[in-house]
Formats: C-alpha cells, sequence, structure tokens
C-alpha cells in the first residue's frame, strides 16, 4: 500500500526537519506513487533520461560512477530520506548508476512537474537545494580523503560517517548497525584495493575500535575512531527531504 504523506515515517524521524501541514498537502500531490525494489535492482542507470525522481522511503543502495574501462567508483551511500534522481531532473541524464543493496521502498515524483515544483513552493526548492549543497559537501570531503588520508585514517573516517548517519535514522542498536555494503565498495569509495581495505579493517579491529563482518558495524569507541580519522564529531543537523 501506498503511504500517505501525512503518515510519512521519515517526518516522525528526528534526524529530519518537521514539515508543515501545507507541505504535506502539497507533497501529496506532487507524489505519484511508491516503487519497491528487491537488492541488486537498479533504479537508475547512467546515462539514462529517467522521467522519475525517487525519495528513498526506507532501504539503502548505492551511488557508482561507471568507466569505460569496466572500473566503477563508488560516489555515496544511500540512506532513507536521501532524494535520487537531481541529476536527470536538472541535467536530463544521470551522471552515475543508483542501485539497491537492501529491499528499498521509494516515494515516486513525476520529473516533467520538476519546474512547477520549484515555481510554486521556492522553500521546497530551497530544500532541495541544501540537500545538493551537502552532496557537493561531502564529495570534497571524500576527495579530500582519498588525496591525503593514509589507507587507516580514510576508512576510520568512511566508518564514522556511515555510522553517524545511521545513528541519527536510529539504525544503531548496542554500538552495531546493519551495513549491506561490502568491503569492495568500501575500497572502491576510497580508491583502495580490496587486499589493502581489508588489512586495514584488520588493524582496526586489532585496536578494538571497529568490528565489520556479517553485514554489521560494531564501532567500541566513535570518539577514538573519528581521532584515528583525524576527523571531528560534530552533532548531526536536521536534514529536510523530499
Amino acid at each position: 500500500m501506498t503511504t500517505l504523506c501525512k503518515y510519512c515515517p521519515l517526518n516522525r524521524k528526528d534526524s529530519f526537519q518537521k514539515l508543515s501541514k501545507e507541505a504535506i498537502d502539497y507533497m501529496q500531490k506532487f507524489k505519484v506513487g511508491e516503487l519497491a525494489v528487491d537488492p541488486g535492482t537498479p533504479i537508475l542507470m547512467q546515462g539514462s533520461n529517467a522521467p522519475q525522481l525517487f525519495t528513498a522511503l526506507s532501504g539503502m543502495g548505492i551511488r557508482e560512477r561507471h568507466l569505460a574501462t569496466g572500473e566503477k567508483q563508488v560516489i555515496n551511500f544511500v540512506f532513507p530520506g536521501d532524494f535520487i534522481g537531481l541529476q536527470a531532473g536538472l541535467l536530463g541524464e544521470m551522471g552515475h548508476s543508483v542501485e539497491a543493496r537492501t529491499q528499498m521502498r521509494l516515494c515516486v515524483f513525476n520529473r516533467s512537474e520538476f519546474y512547477t515544483f520549484f515555481k510554486n513552493h521556492p522553500e521546497r526548492a530551497f530544500d532541495l537545494t541544501w540537500l545538493a549543497a551537502m552532496e557537493e559537501h561531502f564529495l570534497g570531503e571524500t576527495l579530500a580523503t582519498i588525496g591525503q588520508r593514509s589507507a587507516l585514517q580514510a576508512i576510520a573516517w568512511a566508518m564514522v560517517k556511515i555510522f553517524q548517519r545511521g545513528s541519527a535514522l536510529g539504525m544503531v542498536h548496542n554500538n552495531t548497525m546493519e551495513l549491506p555494503y561490502t568491503q569492495r565498495d568500501v575500497a572502491d569509495a576510497l580508491g583502495l584495493s580490496l587486499v589493502h581495505t581489508n588489512k586495514t579493517l584488520g588493524k582496526l579491529k586489532d585496536r578494538q575500535l571497529a568490528s565489520w563482518s556479517d553485514r554489521s558495524l560494531q564501532i567500541n569507541d566513535l570518539q577514538a575512531l573519528a581521532d584515528v580519522a583525524v576527523t571531528e564529531l560534530r552533532p548531526a543537523r536536521k536534514r529536510p527531504f523530499i
């Protein structure tokens, strides 16, 4: 069954800004349906001119850029509340692919209504701009990590960022969160070999800072892991969602 916007589970989470009744009523009109996808299902393909945009209502996915050589670069990980398809909405085609890694449920919007969305509801357009700015900020930090952090620092940084997102969404229990991504995904995201990634994760486990196995991530001391990553633990900001 399609979730009515007034019962949206994202609007009940503390990590998101609360939508007003007026915004909820409009989003109900803007939303055209929901899509349930299985793990491994492509949601958007690189180079596609998709007619639809999505918000991840539940579940997790991955963003990947595929090269002509067959190699790929993991760009980011998709969490509940993330908006999917902005590039196609503004540029006409996707610059990367998006794939589900768990069962996902997506709110669906028509790209053809995107301009009207911006024109008639500038406050919602500002929210979308904020999300795009945060994505740009994160990509800048990722690039700095790939270029300047050691493998140990880089993997510790990635674990901190993933854990903080999961914690804000209530996905962490007893210092552990389910993590559907593979070591290959993390290696591809950070420009490391799989062997180097595996050995580095072993070092973090030996220090009793973080353990990643059986599709779950356990962090015993987040501050100590952040110190290894040479990054600050900052309070999570409430995020808008579309």
